[in-house]
């Protein structure tokens, strides 16, 4: 392999990973990648099968990019004492870099790749229920603690984790839609307020 060829992977995956999440997986070609891309149809197959190949480790990527974000906002809110005040810091966390978020992308991948049957028979949409499944549990953990610290009864955690994961996908939608990429903050400042309010930290 030459020594650009990961340089030259990453650049597929990049053009990739725009054109599935403007246009969808079944509307983007590979010729449309390579143009991109600004490589050959010979560099694309060195590194993928097929285009459903490149679905895959695209959809790979883009999990372990999602479930690191997951992780950095973790970490960064790892020191606060108070589990409540914790769960809220960890929403404003994503709250504050919203913009950056909007400006890197205007939709998620998940719903490209969710939205075609191919990708979902073939195992591809499994990469994205482990990371759903993955922010569940990590949210629920810090909203039981939360509730435990703060005897407060929150129903069904495992359904309140997976509103917070939905309030992402939903702004993108919504960001989508209308244009507005504010939304994303906006959303993730309701969602805040909503916490805080619920567990006793406004």
């Amino acid at each position: 392999m030459p020594k650009n060829g990961a340089i030259n992977r990453e650049r597929i995956l990049d053009a990739a990973q725009h054109l599935v999440i403007e246009n969808g997986f079944a509307a983007t070609s590979v010729d449309q990648v390579l143009k991109a891309a600004g490589t050959s149809k010979g560099a694309f197959f060195h590194h993928f099968d097929s285009k459903v190949d490149l679905a895959r480790a695209l959809t790979e990527r883009y999990v372990t990019a999602d479930i690191g974000h997951l992780r950095t906002a973790l970490d960064a809110t790892a020191s606060i004492s108070d589990p409540a005040e914790r769960v809220v810091a960890f929403v404003r966390h994503f709250e504050d870099s919203a913009e950056e978020v909007m400006s890197a992308q205007s939709n998620c991948l998940y719903v490209a790749v969710l939205t075609e049957q191919q990708l979902v028979s073939n195992g591809t949409a499994d990469l994205v229920n482990h990371a759903i499944e993955v922010w569940r549990k990590e949210i629920a953990d810090l909203l039981t603690a939360a509730a435990t610290s703060r005897d407060r009864d929150l129903g069904d955690v495992d359904a309140l984790a997976d509103h917070v994961f939905v309030t992402f996908e939903g702004a993108f939608l919504l960001c989508r839609s209308t244009g507005t990429p504010e939304h994303m903050r906006a959303q993730l400042g309701v969602l805040r307020r909503l916490l805080a309010t619920t567990l006793g930290t406004a």
